[in-house]
């Protein structure tokens, strides 16, 4: 294998810093996209990875679900984080989501919740998903002439429609919204419980008691709610494990709901720094659909995946060995100007958008049909009753190297 090839703007990856300040971030991936699109990456606390950062090069691997596997490391962590990880998957603990998986076992276990994010569910779903977005854009109003659109507004909407999904009562909500907090938010001064390994560990811990409790009532009485479709789901006859069980409530209790308000919160952002595109979806609601999906290329709430070599292979002329790991850098392919014409540019007509924010592929996101609608029903709520809005303070982003948007979003407006 000759030797690798090392650029140092692609250490950005590894600097859950580096996505609180988008400058300087999207600056260093432009570099390593135009001088060095697989790079090596080896700093310290981190296992070294190969960072990729093409549109083109992200969509081959993930086409290749056999040659690229999600095990062992499917995202990126700490190495202690991820030897914590993997002894307690070994002694029958820890998380294994969807996320972690590779065939068969992923596409058996993705199915049992498949059903309840199709297109027929999602229609039964849209009423109450408007009356949502109703609801939190008149507490806009409530709260107004300012408020802190991320907390007061972003992080409640998408979670009160998730939860709702599942079935769970509104008294839980809170516990949900603080547990998917510290669990995106490890890297996050604000959110972490704690920066140990077994700290950010307690926070899993603390999900797995919640959803054992609830798995057991759902067993026992059985309702027509998503939680209950996880409790009951079998393959070969059995049960999800406990693991498996657990595992998905995670996934569809945190991520469901936490990378929908980083899209919501940052595409507002998005039109407040473009007033002239606000004006221009004003004018031409018809728009809407495809300025979800800016929105969605533009915040891309999930940073990045992992995937693991299972053959020696290469990567645009790159060798890459057996067991070597890739990190697929969603936020650079979202920008590459291979893909994207002007992909600086914020544009709410943008036609045809190949955007990678919901992945590719099998691992293509389970819940990206119920997030685009939630986007979509908010902002045509929100945009034609909105007469002004601007910032009212700097916004502030969390510190991340997974999943993550803005913390803080203070606004000034004028909503009837």
């Amino acid at each position: 294998m000759s030797s690798p090839t090392v650029d140092n703007a692609a250490r950005v990856l590894a600097d859950p810093k580096a996505y609180t300040d988008e400058g300087r971030l999207h600056a260093a991936l432009a570099h390593a996209r135009a001088h060095a699109p697989v790079s090596y990456v080896d700093v310290p606390d981190y296992r070294p990875f190969w960072a990729i950062t093409r549109h083109a090069d992200i969509m081959d691997i993930e086409r290749d679900n056999e040659l690229w596997i999600n095990a062992p490391r499917p995202m990126l962590v700490t190495s202690a984080t991820d030897d914590l990880s993997q002894a307690n998957l070994a002694a029958g603990g820890g998380i294994r989501t969807l996320v972690h998986m590779d065939d068969p076992l992923h596409r058996d276990i993705r199915k049992a919740g498949a059903d309840w994010f199709r297109p027929k569910a999602m229609r039964a779903l849209k009423t109450r998903v408007d009356e949502l977005a109703k609801i939190y854009v008149d507490r806009m109003v409530d709260v107004g002439p300012e408020c802190d659109f991320v907390q007061e507004v972003a992080v409640n909407f998408p979670l009160y429609v998730i939860l709702s999904l599942l079935g769970l009562p509104e008294s839980d909500f809170g516990r949900m919204l603080k547990l998917t907090q510290e669990m995106f938010g490890g890297d996050d001064d604000e959110f972490t419980r704690g920066k140990s390994p077994q700290e950010l560990h307690e926070v899993i811990t603390d999900f797995f008691r919640y959803f054992t409790a609830l798995t057991a009532e759902r067993r026992t009485n059985p309702t027509e709610d998503l939680a209950s479709a996880i409790a009951n789901a079998k393959i070969d006859g059995e049960y999800l494990n406990d693991i498996d069980c657990l595992s998905y409530y995670v996934i569809i209790a945190s991520a469901g709901h936490d990378t929908t308000s980083a899209a919501i919160s940052g595409g507002l952002l998005a039109l407040i720094e473009n007033q002239d595109e606000l004006a221009r979806l004003k004018a031409h609601p018809e728009l809407m659909g495809t300025a979800v999906e800016e929105m969605i290329r533009w915040t891309t709430p999930v940073k990045e995946f992992m995937r693991t070599a299972t053959a020696d292979t290469e990567v645009r002329g790159v060798s890459i060995a057996k067991g070597e790991s890739v990190l697929l850098s969603y936020v650079s392919a979202n920008r590459d100007e291979e893909v994207f014409a002007d992909p600086y540019t914020f544009d709410v007509g943008r036609d045809p958008n190949r955007h990678l924010s919901f992945g590719y592929g099998v691992h293509f996101c389970l819940g990206a049909a119920l997030a685009r609608m939630e986007i979509n029903s908010f902002f045509t709520e929100l945009v034609p009753r909105l007469e002004s809005i601007e910032l009212a303070g700097a916004p502030e982003f969390v510190a991340t190297t997974f999943v993550g948007g803005l913390k803080h979003l203070p606004i000034r407006y004028s909503v009837r």
